[in-house]
């Protein structure tokens, strides 16, 4: 029978939450207790878990025993083997669970996220792909309850964006939405081609996790904070003020700008949000290339080199080539129903974790980075 890993660190863990939460002054900072809750809620169910995994194990052992015996009774013999296949069942069930369990989840999961999407090659079709995912995203984001606000726009005089900045609240947005980051290629008939030609045009899709003060701390020093008169629609009151808002940080020469509020204070404020994910998350990935394993995994980081998903409207094709997903559903796709993409990309990073975890090699779907090309 497969065992699982050591559970002895957990248990471990667990004593340590234990004695935590019975201390006196426990309860004085609320978030902490309440993420301390929760984590001891989760090492209890594993726990317990494995221990039902270990009783099962004995039981399916004590049921083969039973009906290799050539001395015990035909009808114990008879039921025991009839229980043998839910047992194991049973068994390979609660592996998987306790497994599941002891895979440690990304600290972002629960942020809230920042994304940026860009018009890459292509012109102005690049430009009018960017304004569609853009409205993708913000049909799946509408669906599942979450909020989304704008938090800067470069648009186009055909109703694209060269750029588009928002911020997506609510439960669990980072953890569904992390694997959307790269390059993302679209083959159409573009609105302004008269001779029926297909051209081929990219958008990068960048997906930050949304970083708080005690998570990222910027020294004021390190800005260069300039203010200009805003550019484009929005009436005479945005052309009129200095509010548009560009910071500099100084020791990465990242640059954000902000102008679609009139109010230089709030454009400064969302531009500070995007600056301290955009830190975050280059943190995390410096953190991921020193500690993580020597290959990358296999969903990736979404590095912006990628090409990860080609949407193909003459053939209604979306392919997705980090897993070899294809969908031929591109009109429900690009109206955001792209939970079926999202749960195939989840499942191979579990499974990928998952071979980690039990020191066995991956099998699963291909993912050279970039992907491979798919049937044109």
């Amino acid at each position: 029978m497969e065992q699982l890993p050591d559970i002895a660190p957990f248990k471990l863990r667990l004593d340590e939450l234990d004695a935590q939460m019975s201390a006196p002054d426990f309860y004085q900072n609320p978030r902490k207790a309440a993420d301390v809750s929760r984590e001891q809620q989760k090492l209890k169910a594993l726990i317990d878990d494995h221990i039902a995994f270990e009783k099962t194990g004995l039981e399916i052992t004590e049921a083969q025993t039973l009906v290799k015996d050539p001395a015990a009774d035909p009808d114990l013999k008879e039921l025991a083997a009839a229980e043998l296949p839910e047992l194991e069942r049973k068994r390979t069930q609660l592996r998987e669970t306790v497994l599941e369990s002891m895979i440690p989840p990304d600290p972002s999961d629960s942020r809230n996220t920042v994304m940026e999407i860009r018009a890459g090659t292509g012109g102005d079709e690049a430009s009018l792909f960017a304004g569609d995912l853009f409205r993708m995203y913000t049909r799946y984001a509408e669906n599942r309850g979450w909020r989304v606000q704008p938090m800067s726009s470069s648009g186009t005089e055909r109703g694209g964006y060269k750029e588009v900045i928002f911020l997506i609240t609510g439960q669990d947005v980072y953890r569904q939405l992390k694997f959307e980051s790269g390059v993302h290629r679209v083959q159409r008939i573009p609105v302004t081609e008269a001779n029926g030609r297909i051209h081929t045009s990219t958008v990068t899709v960048a997906v930050l996790p949304e970083a708080e003060e005690v998570d990222i701390h910027i020294d004021p020093q390190e800005l260069e904070i300039t203010v200009s008169r805003a550019s484009g629609p929005g009436g005479q009151g945005v052309n009129t003020t200095d509010s548009a808002v560009q910071i500099l940080h100084k020791p990465t020469g990242l640059i954000v700008q902000c102008a679609d509020e009139r109010s230089q204070l709030k454009n400064k404020a969302r531009a500070m949000t995007v600056l301290r994910s955009r830190l975050l998350k280059l943190k995390e990935d410096e953190e991921r290339e020193k500690y993580a394993e020597h290959r990358r995994s296999q969903i990736g980081t979404g590095g912006r080199s990628e090409r990860i998903r080609t949407y193909n409207f003459p053939q209604n094709r979306l392919t997705d080539h980090r897993i070899g997903l294809t969908l031929y559903s591109l009109p429900q796709v690009m109206e955001g129903d792209i939970d079926e993409i999202i749960t195939a990309l989840q499942r191979v990073d579990f499974e990928e974790k998952f071979a980690r975890l039990t020191g066995k090699e991956y099998t699963g779907p291909s993912a050279t980075r970039g992907g491979a090309d798919d049937e044109d």
